[in-house]
Order: C-alpha cells, then structure tokens, then sequence
C-alpha cells in the first residue's frame, strides 16, 4: 500500500523547510529511522529518518526547492500489516473495504497526523495580477470552468508544478509557468504544456539560447539571489535586536603578550595535545569570570512579564560564519568548564557549524555572546547582540605595535576589545568594570585567580 511522507514542522514552529539533498532515490528500499535526506530550515540542517519501511516510490521535490510544512515529500510503498476483514453475514453483500492509512511510529518531533488520503496534496496558494490576462487553469474534477476575470484582476492560483528540465525550458523561453495548464498527473506542468504554450517555436528558440554565450562567458551584470533560511532569520533578528535593544559599545585596546605568552606554554604541554587553544579560548574563560561578577551582562529582558532575568548559568554563543550564514550556537554551561574543556568545545562548535550540521538546540537558549572578527584581522567594530541577551564581546586582530611597556616603548602585542550592551539592562558602570575584567584576564591570566 501507498503511503506519504509530509514534511514535518520540526518543533521549531517554521512554516516551510528547503530540501536540501536526498539521499535516497526512486526504487530504493529503506528501513524504518534510515536518513532520507536533509532539509534547512531557518536555523539549521536536519536530517529526516524515515517513518516508514518499504521501497520510495516518488520523490515530489528537488534539492533547492522550499517545501511547506505539511506537503508531501516522498512516498512509499510499504507492506499491509492490517488484518483481513471478517466475512460479511449470509445474505448480506460484502461492504467494500475501506482505504486504511498506514500506521507507523513518529520518530521525529512534529512528523504531525497520519496520511489520511492518497489525494493531492493541498499545496500553497498565493495570489497575483495580469491586466488583460486570462486566469491561469486550475484543473478540477468537479468544480466548471471558471469564468475569466475582468483585466487587472487578481486571481487565485495553485503553485506550478513540473521538474527542474521543465522549469528551465520555460525560463529559456520566457515563459510563466503560472500561466500554463498542466495536462500530466495531478496537474503536473508537462515539456508539451510548455512547447504548445509557446506556439510550436521551441526550437529555434532553444537554438538561439544554445548559440548565445552564457551568463557565466559574458559576466552577469546583476546576480539575485533568494533570501531564505538562515539568512533570512539572521536579517529579521539583527533588525529586531537592533531596534530594540539600546544598543550602547565601548572599546579597550589591551596589551596581550602575556597572554599570547601563556598560550604558547599551553600548547607545549601534554594535556594539550590535539587541543587547539587560541585567544578566543583564553577569551571565553574571562567571560565566563567577568559575568560572575557582572550578571547584569548575562541576563534578558522580558517585556511580555516586564521583568528581568538573571542567569545563574552561562550558555556561552560564539558568532559563526559557515556557507549558509551567520550562526550564533552556544557551549551550555560554559561557568562550569575548565580552559581545557572550553577549547575542546569551541572546536567541536566551529567543526559543527562549518559542516552545517549545527541543530537547534545548540543555537537556542545563550545567554552571552563572543564574535571573533580578529581572525578577518580586524580590529574592532560594534557587534549587535544576539536577540534576546544583554552582551556581545568582539575580539579584534592580536597584532606586534609599539607599546609603553615598563616606563619604555616596545613592540608589544595588543588586541582591540568592542563590548556592547543593552543599556536597559547594563549601565554604563557595569559595562565598564566587565570590559575592564575581561581585558586583565586576557592580558594576564594570572589574574584569573583575583577574579575567580
């Protein structure tokens, strides 16, 4: 028996999920839990394991394409475990046995209801205008043809369905796939929708196009590109905290070579081997003292309950740049780790996150925030805080200057740190004294012990 696969919402609340890959294809058999392929949604990849065992019948979406919650994905043909049904009474004629939807296990949050029907899929509906144009199709097995609207009128129409060839065909051409009647199954947009569409001339267009230098020979003049996914969520939460929050950042160029120093010591030693240890780890260290000492950096504003809450806890965010964007996870407990355990956790962290493998509940729930924009030998700048948290700090370039060292100038090296805060939570004087924590702790890490 047939049965469907939809895509689930995730738990996160999302609307709609891009298919990134398959993994599987037509004619494969799969195992129950077995990873299908991955998805992104805005705020990481996942993977998909299957509901079901049995062998993939159809696949309705390419890589690339964004899915709504709900539509289905990929079906099955999977074996019927129900029993046979009992015998209709002498002299009564047999009810026809009713379609039973496939029963399977959820292992995934938010897989939602079981399929209920082997229809089409009910698929996004958006609305659009043509002055003078007829109203695109919309096949029905019931319902008449409708009238067509008057010029200008904006009419309802299903999302087009076809393949990848197809949908290029018509770009090639010019051609709105929106105002084609898909002649194949389940109102699927054909190759000879498209050629009748275009009046027969599709192949001294398509010589033309062949003959045309490319865009990649010639060097488009324009590129757009669709904002989606992470992208998309990063912008809509930048603008969101910087409107919100009173942004306010201070900055302090400290003098690092004994730091740097310390950290040259704790490569050479055997507990460290295989450890990558970097400023940015001596770094989220002192952040971890400073905010001991300074909660109103590690805390959020609830305006709903029009409260403030302190976290006795710090989930420590480190701001990532991978090929899908800005990520912001974060080390959970972070207070509670020694220097060795904060380094082997930033670098599972940045590999994590570089191989777009970052889940959800690594970027939910911080409740600090470190940028490094030294590794693009920057120096300072002023961060926007990650939604929802009080501070960000940015680490600049460690870079060789001359430096006042012991009543001389000497070439020293010296990092730029940019904190900043919302000041409806952090005044000026708590901002300050965390910078000026933090600074001394990198500076000379000797100093952990006054401030631990």
């Amino acid at each position: 028996m047939l049965a469907e696969f939809k895509l689930p919402d995730l738990g996160e609340g999302l609307t709609e999920s891009e298919i990134v890959s398959w993994q599987v294809a037509v004619g494969d058999v799969v195992t129950l839990n077995q990873v299908l392929g991955e998805v992104e949604t805005a705020k990481a990849v996942v993977e998909l394991p299957s509901p079901y065992a049995g062998t993939v019948t159809s696949i309705t979406h390419e890589p690339g394409t964004t899915v709504d919650v709900g539509e289905v994905i990929i079906t099955f043909e999977v074996a019927d475990s129900g029993a046979a049904p009992a015998p209709a009474p002498s002299g009564t004629p047999a009810a026809a046995p009713a379609d039973e939807a496939p029963k399977r296990i959820p292992t995934l949050v938010g897989y939602g209801a079981d399929p209920e029907t082997s229809a089409a899929p009910v698929r996004r509906q958006r609305v659009f205008a043509m002055a003078g144009a007829p109203a695109p199709a919309v096949p029905s097995p019931t319902a008449p043809a409708p009238a067509a609207p008057a010029p200008a009128a904006h009419v309802q129409a299903e999302r087009p369905r076809s393949t990848p060839p197809v949908r290029k065909l018509a770009r090639d051409l010019g051609i709105e796939l929106e105002l084609l009647a898909g002649s194949g199954e389940r109102g699927l947009i054909t190759r000879e929708d498209v050629v009748s569409f275009a009046g027969g001339h599709v192949k001294g267009a398509e010589t033309a196009a062949a003959a045309a230098p490319s865009a990649t020979e010639t060097g488009p003049r324009e590129v757009r590109t669709p904002i989606k996914g992470v992208r998309k969520a990063m912008a809509q939460a930048m603008v969101a905290s910087a409107f919100t929050a009173p942004h306010v950042t201070e900055f302090m160029t400290v003098d690092v070579t004994a730091g740097m120093e310390f950290l040259a010591k704790l490569r050479r030693r055997r507990e460290f081997d295989g450890v990558k240890v970097t400023p940015l780890t001596l770094a989220a260290k002192a952040v971890a003292l400073a905010v001991a000492r300074h909660p109103e950096l590690n805390s959020h504003w609830d305006e709903a309950a029009q409260e403030v809450l302190t976290f006795n806890y710090l989930n420590l965010g480190i701001a990532a740049a991978t090929p899908r964007g800005l990520l912001v996870p974060n080390i959970k407990d972070a207070h509670a780790m020694g220097l060795r355990e904060l380094a082997v956790a930033l670098g599972g962290l940045a590999e994590t996150a570089r191989a777009g493998k970052t889940q959800p509940a690594d970027l939910a729930g911080g409740t600090f925030s470190i940028t490094n924009i030294g590794v693009f030998g920057i120096d300072g700048g002023t961060p926007i805080l990650n939604p929802g948290e009080a501070g960000i700090l940015a680490l600049g370039a460690v870079r060789k200057m001359p430096w006042e060292h012991q009543g001389q100038v000497a070439l020293r090296d010296v990092m730029t740190l940019s904190l900043s805060f919302d000041h409806r939570l952090v005044d000026g004087e708590h901002g300050s004294r965390f910078l000026a924590d933090v600074a001394a702790v990198v500076a000379d890490p000797a100093m952990a012990l006054v401030l631990g």
